[in-house]
């Protein structure tokens, strides 16, 4: 169980929900396997960001402590034994669409490693964030947003954590506003429309990430839980729930784990390989529809992309505005 973190004052919730306390049905039985078995889960009340950590928050971090990301580091040899000497460089993974349809069998067809790419140049040198300080931070690894988290007092969610957050109280429901993808025929967050990879119609009115707070929000007040962002979660990511070592008892109301969290896996890995969860605005119907709560995906601690970020909470016992 990990412990909680206590607020030294009202101002440390400005831009933070509270997530009541609350028992609800985490996984889905009707998409991917990783997302069996549906089980139901207990979790305490916690303050978690309204939105995703934007650039501008980034920015006051990396101003205040001279933090150097993932991206931004030269790679030891020694922890990418298989790398291209080429590829051996501070960068991260940059989406670049091709041009036509291509098969989608292999991601390396849309994902490129483009050397110095990072949060401030996000599709690579050339590029900048003039104009997308309100927009989440991404090329943003594990690390990076844990160390963002302790520097700011808080921490990162459990995925348990963040699935209850992200479904607002829509219990067993697939989308975190309801049953339909598009309610009333529109784009309900910032995600893919068309053909991905080559086609991006951006009818949503975005081709990339989106400022925050731009899609309404779900049940408890949160934006941007779906599309948008990955976001990093704390567990350590398993095929499944049934493997996760949670003990699993959905029927039986007496045995309900509370709080839980995945652990480390036996294997010894140079990155351990965290959950990731609330799809991004890369998630299309025809390739990834994950922009659900219930989805999740596993990234090594190092992995920064153009399509990953985070929000943080603070595990607070008392109550909400106290």
């Amino acid at each position: 169980m990990l412990e909680s973190t206590t607020l030294p004052g009202p101002i440390a919730r400005k831009d933070m929900t509270w997530i009541p306390s609350g028992t609800f049905w985490m996984g889905s039985e009707d998409f991917y396997p990783e997302e069996r078995p549906v089980h139901r889960v207990t979790v305490d009340g916690f303050w978690m960001d309204t939105h995703p950590v934007t650039v501008a928050q980034f920015r006051r971090f990396v101003k205040d402590t001279g933090h150097v990301t993932t991206a931004e580091r030269q790679p030891a040899a020694e922890d990418y034994p298989d790398a291209a000497p080429e590829l051996l460089k501070p960068g991260s993974m940059v989406f670049t669409p091709p041009p036509t349809a291509v098969p989608l069998d292999d991601y390396r067809r849309w994902w490129q490693y483009v050397p110095h790419a990072d949060w401030r140049h996000p599709e690579g040198p050339g590029s900048n964030v003039g104009g997308r300080e309100r927009h989440p931070v991404t090329h943003v690894s594990y690390l990076d947003a844990l160390a963002y988290a302790r520097w700011a007092g808080k921490d990162l969610p459990t995925e348990a954590e963040w699935e209850r957050a992200a479904r607002g109280g829509l219990d067993r429901k697939p989308y975190v506003w309801g049953d339909e993808p598009e309610p009333g025929g529109r784009p309900a967050a910032n995600v893919w429309q068309g053909r991905f990879p080559w086609e991006n119609l951006a009818t949503d009115g975005f081709e990339r990430t989106s400022p925050v707070k731009k899609f309404r929000p779900n049940g408890f007040g949160l934006f941007d839980v779906a599309g948008k962002v990955w976001e990093w979660t704390r567990d350590h990511y398993t095929a499944s729930h049934a493997d996760s070592g949670r003990e699993l008892a959905p029927t039986s109301s007496c045995c309900v784990p509370r709080n839980p969290v995945a652990p480390p896996p036996d294997a010894d890995e140079a990155f351990a390989r965290r959950v990731v969860k609330g799809g991004s605005h890369l998630c299309a119907p025809n390739y990834c529809l994950r922009y659900r709560p219930a989805a999740r995906q596993g990234h090594t601690e190092d992995a920064s992309t153009g399509h990953i970020g985070f929000r943080c909470i603070v595990r607070d016992t008392g109550e909400a505005g106290s």
